[in-house]
């Protein structure tokens, strides 16, 4: 039986990316590899649409997030941090386990952020060193104005650090145009590569603020990573994922071959067909239509129908994965991942088990769910 991952990551691995991952090991300290990484961290800054340094670790996200704030703040200093989910609450406990000050803007969660309470926020705490905020909350399926938010804050002068971890390459993210002064993702989400590499667009800003930024980090100091990469060739200070950086080569260049502003096209067109056909259903998803997430549709639980029996009979009988729902919302919603390399016929997939599971766990027995997304994947992605 075929296995569908339809969660918002790991995502599915494209059969170039699945090749270049199986090289065998080289010498991370020759041209050829150093040519490699360059033309990598090249590639990642057009998709970042940056022109700053790309810097990477061998982390998970969370671990580039930890690595922005260490990098650019102080003991005693103040954060503001937008909290609407799990991944914006987990930005601000990162920066509070360093003894930071952090005002939390609290946001419902399914609600996207209003960019006038944030500017608000910062008003009131002009000691502000950074602003914290996710652009695409997984958990909730939201994705947050970015660009707004970013325009609400810049008379504060707050630097502004970005998780984009499930947005990047998913997702317009204009990070130059927009002010955003550190942009953090992860290989395995719309990168298309397995987990494992945490990516960092960095400002000069940012660069400056590191200079006298005085919490502490070794692993993830900015200078000392910035130092070893170069143009032409690029080498880490420590062993880099080797096979991770030649699958995420191969995921970058399969990116820029589709075409940035097509690749969100086709993101926003899958989206909607998923949620076409969960409402043929007769489900309900979380957010609004208007803050609904490109990259992964959180979805209610109906009344009576357990997270686990769902989820468990559409991976064993129908091969077909989704995510439960984290935190607060645990058993109460099942999110439906749909960005990286998601075939239509994943998608198509995902809601035919859904439509056959449904009434045999005690969920509505609605059905053309499949015929209301065919009817938009087989439009022209706008």
């Amino acid at each position: 039986m075929r296995e569908y991952l339809l969660i918002p990551g790991p995502t599915p691995l494209p059969d170039e990316v699945l090749r270049a991952s199986m090289r065998q090991m080289v010498n991370h300290r020759d041209p050829e590899f150093g040519r490699m990484l360059a033309d990598t961290l090249a590639a990642l800054g057009r998709v970042f649409q940056t022109s700053n340094p790309i810097l990477p670790f061998v982390a998970s996200g969370t671990g580039g997030l930890e690595a922005a704030i260490v990098n650019v703040c102080s003991p005693g200093d103040t954060v503001v941090c937008v909290c609407g989910g799990a991944f914006g609450n987990r930005f601000a406990s990162i920066a509070e386990g360093f003894g930071l000050t952090v005002v939390r803007v609290e946001v419902p969660w399914g609600k996207a952020a209003d960019p006038l309470v944030v500017a608000a926020a910062l008003r009131a705490t002009p000691q502000a060193r950074a602003l914290l905020v996710t652009h695409n909350e997984t958990s909730t399926g939201v994705r947050n104005d970015l660009a707004a938010i970013a325009d609400a804050a810049r008379p504060s002068g707050v630097l502004i650090l970005a998780d984009a971890i499930s947005s990047v390459g998913a997702i317009d993210l204009r990070t130059d145009e927009w002010g955003i002064d550190i942009v953090i993702t992860g290989s395995q989400k719309a990168l298309m590569a397995p987990p494992g590499l945490a990516l960092l667009s960095v400002s000069a800003r940012a660069l400056e603020a590191a200079k006298t930024a005085r919490l502490p980090r070794f692993y993830w100091s900015f200078e000392r990573l910035r130092t070893e990469l170069g143009t032409k060739e690029a080498y880490t200070p420590f062993t880099p994922a080797i096979g991770l950086l030649f699958a995420l080569n191969t995921g970058v260049r399969l990116v820029e071959a589709e075409g940035l502003q097509a690749r969100f096209a086709r993101h926003r067109r899958t989206a909607r067909a998923v949620r076409a056909g969960v409402r043929a259903l007769d489900l309900r998803i979380l957010p609004d239509e208007a803050d609904a997430s490109e990259a992964v549709t959180a979805i209610w639980l109906p009344e009576g129908v357990e997270a686990k029996a769902l989820l468990s009979k559409l991976r064993t009988e129908h091969g077909v994965v989704f995510s439960g729902g984290p935190g607060q919302l645990q058993g109460k919603v099942f999110r439906f991942g749909h960005l990286g390399w998601v075939p239509d016929e994943a998608v198509l997939a995902g809601l035919r088990a859904l439509e056959i599971v449904l009434p045999q766990v005690g969920g509505p027995a609605a059905k053309g769910a499949e015929a209301a997304a065919r009817d938009i994947l087989a439009a022209a992605p706008a």
